[in-house]
């Protein structure tokens, strides 16, 4: 009878439970699938990997150790083999829709790790909640390709809380956007025309290169690009580089930039170095019609007409002159104020003097008669 009452007592000093209710447990075993607790029942509690989180990759033994204490939800009181199942997951979500849901109402600004890359997006979870960012809320700008987000760690705030639907949205783009505009506030209020700033190449076309300030893009036109001939700016600049510009006109929003400082500027110095009578070494850049123009450095070119490339008559440059070539020619004009700078080849030829010319002539005309008599006499 005693006995009897013994196991009767056990049995009354063993707690119920029933689905849903949420107990306190203590770790009694861990594998890799699952985790067995002691939660003060006839049977232990088994709580598998599915049960504990929505990340497969995730090994047990990493994040429990025998001893731990835990609080979880019952699924089932006998899962027909005895036991008791668990979830730790669901009591998570549970409460991780109360965090999204005080975070949604007072626009707290989260963060999580992208645990998927999706076609429309990327996947984040917090507190075991799956929230879903839109590929057109990823970023303030269009983004082709999501990939690089994966695995990082990300800020956001939720958009669009529904629980019933199990809808939760998350927004990145309108922090990038408030991001952008202080830094931006702050940018403009920091520069002025003719100041020397760092920027990062951002974007390359056929006209320039966009430069990102920090805060702010300015354009850098392939004309100011170089005081010499820019043949397109992805000859000269790629996405990510680095470069010291100079702030040459703020025009509301805009900002036009330049890489022709003026202690750089080939016309500096020009008016000593091209005068007229100098004798000049140059290289062919590019060719009309009507004459040539030669590269004396980068930035200075000047102009060899066709009527003085040479002392006999040339229909076109192209006709004795290549791209490239190497001519040397005397300077014939200089002005510096329209920067413009005339040479001649022709004008380096020494005239004959006046006397030999003559003589040349008669010569010529003897050595004709000479010739026309002998084949009269035959």
């Amino acid at each position: 009878m005693s006995e009897l009452n013994f196991e009767q007592m056990l049995e009354e000093s063993l707690k119920t439970i029933r689905s849903g209710e949420v107990v306190e447990g203590t770790v009694i075993d861990v594998k890799p699938e699952e985790i067995i607790l002691n939660i003060g029942y006839k049977s232990d509690g088994i709580l598998t990997k599915n049960e504990y989180t929505n990340d497969s990759s995730v090994d047990l033994t990493t994040v429990a150790k025998v001893g731990d204490t835990m609080e979880v939800k019952v699924l089932k009181v006998n899962d027909g083999e005895g036991q008791v199942l668990l979830t730790y997951k669901r009591l998570a979500a549970d409460r991780g829709n109360k965090r999204i849901e005080e975070a949604y109402n007072n626009r707290e600004v989260l963060k999580a790790v992208v645990t998927q890359v999706l076609n429309g997006g990327l996947s984040v979870i917090v507190d075991e909640v799956r929230i879903f960012i839109p590929a057109s809320l990823v970023s303030d700008s269009y983004e082709k390709d999501l990939n690089k987000y994966a695995g990082q760690e990300i800020e956001f705030v939720i958009s669009e809380y529904n629980p019933k639907r199990r809808r939760y949205i998350g927004d990145r783009k309108q922090l990038l956007v408030a991001k952008k505009a202080e830094l931006q506030k702050e940018l403009f209020e920091r520069i002025q025309e003719g100041d020397i700033v760092e920027g990062v190449v951002k974007n390359v076309t056929d006209f320039g290169a966009f430069v990102d300030l920090g805060g702010a893009d300015g354009l850098l036109h392939i004309s100011e690009m170089s005081w010499g001939r820019v043949e397109h700016p992805k000859k000269v600049f790629k996405v990510g580089d680095k470069l010291n510009v100079q702030i040459k006109e703020i025009n509301g929003s805009k900002i036009a930039l330049s890489l022709k400082f003026d202690d750089e500027n080939p016309w500096k110095d020009a008016a000593s170095k091209y005068a007229a009578g100098n004798v000049v070494t140059g290289k062919v850049a590019r060719m009309t019609d009507f004459g040539a123009f030669v590269e004396l450095e980068p930035g200075v070119d000047a102009l060899l007409h066709v009527s003085q490339i040479a002392k006999e008559h040339i229909e076109k440059p192209s006709d004795v002159l290549s791209v490239g070539e190497e001519v040397t020619a005397k300077i014939v004009d200089f002005n510096e104020t329209d920067r413009k700078i005339s040479l001649s080849i022709k004008a380096l030829t020494a005239p004959e003097p006046r006397e030999v010319r003559e003589d040349a002539d008669v010569v010529s005309v003897d050595i004709d008669a000479v010739i026309a008599g002998e084949s009269a006499e035959e």
